[in-house]
């Protein structure tokens, strides 16, 4: 622990015994022996005197814990040089948890998890060391009407605020909602408040969730996590709060699917049954997207890699019993423009009676470079009302839905800054469906003549390899396109790879590292930005896919 995590470890129990022989152990606060007999499983235990021959050991090592805990505190310190005796389990109590909460002292405490020893023990200590809500203080949120920040006190009598963690399907109550309450009380019957929404949610039942048991409780108070049911529209990472008081926590921030494979039942028959299956994963898990593409009808799932989506696929068939057949993994593509392109766009359609007309001068390419939020940004430079004030949000409506399919092969584009300079309109035929089709038809036009371009996923690789690997790891990786970013050695003496390697040449990168360090490898992967890929790795893409190669 000390060289490996850098922990500054301090036992406070001895055990009693080793391996199959392990009976117990000696809690060297109490200064008694807790043992567990074999044939409860470590549902039952008896506090004992410390047996004789280990009584010495004890006081020694009850020493060491002393003499390490006083360090930490000076009250404790005067006690230890003057009388060790004297010092009472409460000191040692406060001392202890004074010191963990302020991370100087890790305790350590042993048991044996296959015969559940010594759990006890762990989860009194655990109560009794680690901080409460109340040390952790105050949490902040965002008043959604005033935009200023707010806080809440852990305390009961104060405004409810809580933060819906985790969406889970159980096959005997339904939708399980996992919530944390910050402040105030949830309490089942009642109704609360959802500031995305802004709707009201009633809370029919509650639960206190014990493993995969749910305990019925009336309410759950500060501090507390439970679980309710009858939830209609609450997704991961809302906040449930107090309708005279609402508040908007710091939800989790979540990546945009990065792989896709298509996935069909291999019988007709379950075609409903995948799809509530995949239905009730996607709201499960924020990560991981359902949707149907509209050429081909195939159902195609995305997620964050390929362990990912093997689970969702295994998932399917244990949870929801639908055998799938999947398709060929897909990499989620982007495009990009590189030039500055200035356009004037007419729209006119005479279909007897009213027609249609719009007309507008614009300037399209690459977003500003302090432009960091991505999607469109719409600049409106109209000068005398030559295109009114009504039919703008048309013209941004209009380049916003075009973002979603790109000219090259209709993958979408991450962002786009678009300047309405000037236009004309028809006193009759224009209506704000019309400036729309116009900007949709301006986006086509001047994004084949804006130098488009292909933008792939990068990931940031990590792997941890033997030292006697290291070689055929990077070999490897340039292998792919990666490059590699830097080397580190762990606590353990192992070499950690960071590298960037694009996403299209991690296919099998598991078994291949498995394969080339004889199984002593780990690699983690997350995504790390979209980069424009060369002319000719672009160009198999789009042949690939039937898109307009032409363009690049």
């Amino acid at each position: 622990m000390k060289d490996v995590l850098g922990a500054n470890p301090c036992p406070i129990v001895v055990p009693i015994g080793s391996e199959e022989h392990f009976k117990g152990i000696v809690d060297l606060i109490r200064m008694k022996a807790v043992l567990w007999p074999d044939e409860t499983m470590g549902a039952d235990y008896t506090v004992e005197d410390i047996p004789a021959d280990l009584l010495d050991e004890c006081s020694e090592w009850r020493g060491k814990m002393l003499e390490k805990v006083a360090e930490y505190d000076d009250a404790l310190m005067e006690k230890y040089f003057d009388n060790p005796s004297l010092i009472t389990e409460e000191e040692v109590l406060r001392a202890l948890r004074k010191s963990t909460v302020r991370m100087e002292i890790v305790p350590m405490l042993c048991g044996s998890s296959f015969k559940n020893k010594g759990v006890q023990t762990l989860l009194d200590y655990v109560c009794a060391f680690l901080p409460s809500p109340i040390d952790a203080g105050e949490v902040t949120g965002t008043n959604p009407d005033t935009g200023k920040e707010e806080e809440r006190r852990p305390d009961e009598d104060e405004r409810t605020a809580a933060l819906a963690f985790k969406i889970a399907t159980d096959p005997y109550v339904g939708r399980l909602t996992f919530f944390r309450v910050y402040s105030g009380k949830v309490e089942a019957g009642s109704y609360i408040y959802n500031s995305r929404s802004d709707k009201k949610e009633r809370v029919s039942r509650l639960f206190q969730m014990h493993s995969n048991k749910q305990n019925p409780v009336e309410c759950i108070s500060a501090g507390d996590i439970g679980a309710g049911v009858g939830f209609k529209d609450i997704h991961t990472g809302d906040t449930l709060c107090d309708e005279t008081a609402p508040i908007i926590l710091e939800s989790m921030d979540f990546p945009d699917p990065v792989i896709s494979i298509a996935v069909e039942p291999k019988t007709q028959k379950d075609m409903d049954k995948l799809s509530n299956g995949l239905s009730k994963l996607a709201e499960e898990d924020p990560t991981f997207t359902v949707r149907t593409d509209e050429q081909t009808g195939q159902t195609i799932i995305s997620g964050m890699g390929e362990l990912h989506l093997d689970i969702i696929v295994d998932r399917l068939k244990r949870e929801f019993k639908v055998e799938c057949n999947q398709g060929r993994p897909q990499v989620n593509y982007k495009e990009a423009i590189t030039k500055t392109v200035h356009l004037r766009e007419l729209y006119k359609k005479q279909s007897g009676g009213r027609g249609k007309f719009a007309d507008i001068i614009v300037n399209i390419g690459p977003v500003d470079e302090d432009f960091t939020q991505g999607g469109l940004q719409f600049v409106d430079e109209v000068k005398g009302g030559n295109v009114p004030k009504e039919f703008i949000p048309s013209v941004q409506k209009g380049f916003q839905n075009a973002l979603k399919n790109g000219v090259l092969a209709g993958y979408p584009l991450d962002s786009l800054k678009v300047t309405l300079i000037d236009g004309s309109f028809h006193p009759v035929d224009s209506d704000q469906l019309s400036f729309e089709i116009c900007a949709a038809q301006a986006y086509r036009n001047a994004c084949a003549k804006a130098g488009p371009v292909l933008m792939e996923p990068i990931m940031k690789l990590e792997v941890v390899t033997p030292e006697d690997n290291m070689g055929d790891v990077i070999g490897d990786l340039n292998r792919r396109r990666g490059q590699v970013e830097g080397m580190e050695s762990s606590r353990s003496g192992a070499r950690i790879v960071k590298a960037l390697v694009p996403l299209s040449e991690m296919f099998g990168y598991v078994t291949t590292l498995r394969t080339i360090t004889s199984g002593r490898a780990t690699s983690s992967m997350t995504y790390s930005h979209h980069t424009p890929v060369s002319t000719s790795i672009a160009k198999t893409v789009l042949e690939e896919v039937k898109g307009r190669v032409e363009l690049l």
